[in-house]
């Protein structure tokens, strides 16, 4: 019953570009997809960008391409720091400092049958020798590690991932991509189906990693979660991503209309579009 605790308060210094997105454009290889077009987007150091959207306006191909898992937009579409990433693939991103969060826990975020020591590696070799050879103790250490940090509850280290409760399994998916100090981590609903003290810590660990610099792009259906973490917000719609608007600048009538595709209108005659879009934020249009 107690309230948690509240955010602290922003510090916002953005650095350099960490990703860079120009002009993406992908058809969609889902039947029932969208097709992105002329996606543009930056991510600076040490600001978290937060993109809304009801769910089915092209998030997922996003997420794919810049991830890793769709390797078809041209080299130089999209870049980390620079560096053109476009054709690589999710293990050469997380080399380049790129981490990312699945909205599905089990078979995405982890594998069902494996242990949470084990489901370590899938994205984190630390523990992994020069010879190829699994330092199994500092495997212990590391998931032991994130379960503490983030109160994990589970029977252990080698406890299946499928064994564990969704708020449990989310809480150690999040804390093995933070523990891995990226430099720009991707995070897709990240508090779906948590308890709200749980919620509340990893938007805690969101902020603490943005205020050490790291760059941070939040997909999210729930607009509150936005408002509360993000610098900057945008909005998905339709397979188009809108402008960049300062979270100051931010109101749930604006992002309302915006969630119908209709950033580039005069406010005055689509104000009447606003209620619905807010009202689908919960829906799910897939």
């Amino acid at each position: 019953g107690a309230e948690p605790p509240a955010l602290p308060p922003r510090t916002h210094q953005a650095g350099e570009v960490v990703l860079g997105v120009h002009n993406l454009s992908l058809p969609t290889r889902d039947p029932f997809g969208v097709d992105l077009q002329n996606i543009c987007l930056q991510v600076r150091a040490g600001e978290i960008v937060g993109l809304a959207g009801v769910s089915g306006n092209g998030q997922s191909e996003l997420l794919q391409a810049l991830s890793g898992e769709d390797r078809r937009a041209p080299s130089n579409v999209i870049t980390l720091l620079g560096q053109s990433i476009g054709r690589r693939g999710p293990a050469r991103r997380r080399t380049a400092g790129l981490h990312f969060v699945p909205e599905e826990r089990l078979g995405r975020g982890a594998v069902p049958a494996l242990g949470l020591m084990h489901n370590m590696l899938l994205t984190r070799t630390e523990s992994v020798r020069r010879s190829g050879w699994i330092d199994m103790a500092a495997l212990r250490a590391q998931a032991q590690q994130v379960m503490q940090r983030f109160g994990v509850k589970a029977r252990g280290v080698d406890a299946p991932a499928q064994s564990l409760s969704g708020g449990n399994l989310q809480k150690f998916i999040v804390g093995r991509e933070i523990g891995a100090q990226p430099k720009l981590l991707i995070l897709a609903q990240p508090t779906w189906g948590v308890d709200v003290g749980a919620a509340a810590q990893i938007h805690h660990e969101i902020m603490a990693l943005r205020d050490a610099g790291c760059a941070v792009l939040v997909v999210s259906e729930e607009l509150d979660e936005l408002l509360a973490l993000s610098d900057r917000l945008v909005v998905m719609a339709r397979g188009r991503l809108s402008p960049a608007l300062p979270v100051a600048e931010a109101t749930v009538e604006r992002i309302g209309l915006w969630m119908s595709g209709l950033w580039d209108e005069p406010a005055a005659a689509t104000t009447a579009a606003a209620p619905a879009a807010v009202a689908a934020t919960g829906a799910n249009a897939d």
